[in-house]
């Protein structure tokens, strides 16, 4: 059991924002570093506890104090999947990735099936940017509070339909909607008061959640 309950993973998609990384790392945090994601968190001033990569983005030197977990070039996961590898491993039972969307769009395809992995093995997961988080929910309760006014979306994923309910009010209500893959029906609703709650009776589907009100 890791003695920190919250992992941050950075990763290294090109738009980082430093603020962003050092509002988000809390004290007691422990940071992860994919590659170049390094490079995010020296900028933004935030000690890292482990850098895991095969130093193709990222060709500096990694101070003494820093774990390194050196991997190969050729492999089968990407440096974030070897990270959320890690965090699993090591007990975590939050964590966070910034950096994990924007430039490549494989790569950040990639990293919504992270979350997947990193929920699958039971670490409560987001994806966090200046104007967004993603998070994936599997069958259950989601209370979403304080986001009224801010715009959402839910999409089937790793799975043909996921099947939804809201509870408080939202722009477009729902009771047992059924999604299916390869349909946008969960596309822009709106939270139109402060407590929500989302009901996922079948299925997964990831959330998409406006931050930038």
């Amino acid at each position: 059991m890791a003695e920190k309950v919250r992992c941050i993973i950075i990763c290294g998609a090109p738009d980082c924002d430093a603020e962003l990384i050092r509002e988000t790392v809390r004290p007691g945090d422990f940071v992860i570093c994919a590659d170049k994601g390094f490079e995010y968190a020296k900028k933004a001033g935030v000690g890292v506890d482990l850098f895991v990569g095969d130093f193709d983005s990222f060709s500096g030197e990694v101070p003494d104090g820093v774990e390194v977990i050196k991997l190969k070039v050729h492999k089968d996961d990407s440096d974030s999947m070897h990270c959320a590898s890690v965090a699993v491993e090591r007990g975590f039972k939050e964590a966070v990735l910034l950096c994990a969307v924007g430039g490549r769009t494989d790569h950040s395809f990639s990293n919504f099936c992270v979350l997947g992995y990193l929920e699958s093995n039971g670490v409560t997961a987001s994806i966090v940017t200046k104007t967004e988080s993603v998070m994936l929910l599997t069958e259950g309760e989601y209370s979403v509070k304080n986001r009224q006014g801010s715009t959402f979306s839910l999409f089937p994923f790793g799975c043909d339909k996921a099947v939804v309910s809201y509870v408080g009010s939202v722009e477009y209500p729902a009771r047992n909607l059924t999604l299916k893959a390869f349909d946008s029906l969960g596309l822009s609703n709106i939270f139109n008061c402060n407590d929500v709650s989302i009901i996922i009776s079948e299925g997964s589907c990831l959330l998409f959640i406006e931050t930038d009100l």
